[in-house]
């Protein structure tokens, strides 16, 4: 006798293939809530945050907030004090975010501008790291503690004013918007797909790390945890060339390294769908020089001015760039402030100390005594 076979009818192939999808669209839709859900976490936070600190009004004139990011002492000191001598004291206020334990005094900077400027919870900062990062958010944290602080100029050590303060201060404080260079990533594939659902690949941007912010940006970034935090985790630093490691040392500088000063700010205004609100360029110039390592491959570094090349020449041809191309995007962004057109940049990098003495020489930041800033320069480095 034959046993008998349990029908594979079209009915019950269709009833599971029914089933098969249901299980599917269930597993997608929980995915997609998840996703959404920490979307929605992200924007709820900052809205709240938000809303309770613009409810701080301020009355009084507002200040630029100046943010130095220094290696430990401020080189060009010199320059700067001669820039914030021709200012009011209340349109402007300084921060310095500096190694540990070190103290802005009389022994260690030749302007009393920046006695005692320092931040006190300052971290040791490595760069492709997030302690650069983190050093950011400190000074913007520090800075939004006056509320008379409406904008934020993120600056390097080795930073010059192109103008004068007062002009300066007249362009970012007409401008509504806060400048930060930002467009998309297209080429060396900085981001990490772990990243994910977090930071969503089409929101990673890229661009220069010295940012203008509005106050409420600033916040923004204060505020924020979540980005910061999938930084922190998935931006490791490349271990240094090893030349015992030979041809290992390509596979190890290939590991994943983002840069997280060149994204942080830029993807963050990307999650936060406020790019409408910012002018996507930079306000300070770098001359990139393009050089190729056996290791790295082609690579970018920014070229350091000295006194030869600080001519009046040279800093006229800065001043007059007045659009920047983005080739990822086939974007031209013509500088303007508050819809007028004007030059893209008040401020530039890389300057050695002897070029920033020839700046004031020529007369571009204010007036000084050459004689007495030439002794100082010397007993510091004595």
């Amino acid at each position: 006798m034959t046993k008998k076979r349990t029908p594979c009818t079209v009915r019950y192939v269709l009833w599971f293939g029914l089933k098969l999808v249901v299980s599917i669209s269930i597993v997608l839709c929980i995915f997609a809530l998840l996703r959404f859900h920490s979307y929605s976490k992200l924007q709820s936070s900052f809205s709240s945050r938000r809303f309770h600190r613009l409810n701080q009004h301020y009355e009084g004139p507002p200040k630029i907030a100046f943010l130095f990011l220094a290696r430990r002492d401020l080189p060009l000191d010199f320059l700067w004090g001669s820039f914030f001598e021709n200012a009011d004291a209340a349109n402007f206020s300084i921060y310095i975010h500096t190694e540990p334990g070190f103290i802005f005094d009389e022994s260690t900077t030749r302007s009393p501008f920046f006695y005692g400027r320092q931040l006190n919870n300052s971290v040791k900062v490595m760069w492709g790291e997030s302690s650069m990062i983190e050093a950011e958010r400190l000074l913007i944290g520090a800075a939004l503690e006056d509320p008379a602080n409406q904008r934020f100029v993120l600056l390097s050590d080795s930073c010059v004013p192109l103008y004068n303060f007062s002009y300066i201060y007249d362009y970012v404080m007409s401008s509504p918007r806060s400048f930060v260079d930002s467009f998309l990533d297209m080429k060396e594939g900085r981001y990490n797909p772990k990243m994910s659902p977090v930071i969503p690949k089409d929101k990673w941007r890229k661009g220069s790390q010295w940012i203008t912010l509005v106050r409420r940006h600033a916040e923004d970034v204060a505020d924020d945890e979540n980005i910061f935090s999938v930084f922190k985790t998935f931006c490791k630093r490349r271990p240094p060339v090893d030349p015992s490691k030979g041809e290992q040392n390509i596979k190890l500088q290939k590991q994943h390294n983002c840069i997280p000063d060149e994204h942080y700010v830029q993807t963050l205004l990307a999650m936060t769908d406020l790019e409408d609100e910012v002018e996507r360029r930079t306000l300070t110039y770098t001359l990139w020089n393009q050089s190729t390592t056996e290791t790295e491959g082609k690579a970018w570094h920014p070229v350091t001015f000295n006194y030869a090349n600080t001519s009046p020449q040279q800093i006229k041809e800065i001043k007059g760039i007045d659009h920047v191309y983005y080739e990822t995007e086939l974007r031209t962004e013509w500088c303007r402030t508050n819809s007028t057109f004007v030059s893209c940049f008040l401020f530039a990098r890389k300057f050695s100390e002897d070029a920033a003495m020839r700046l004031l020489n020529e007369g571009i930041v204010g007036s000084f005594d050459a004689t007495a800033t030439a002794t100082a320069v010397i007993d510091n480095h004595s």
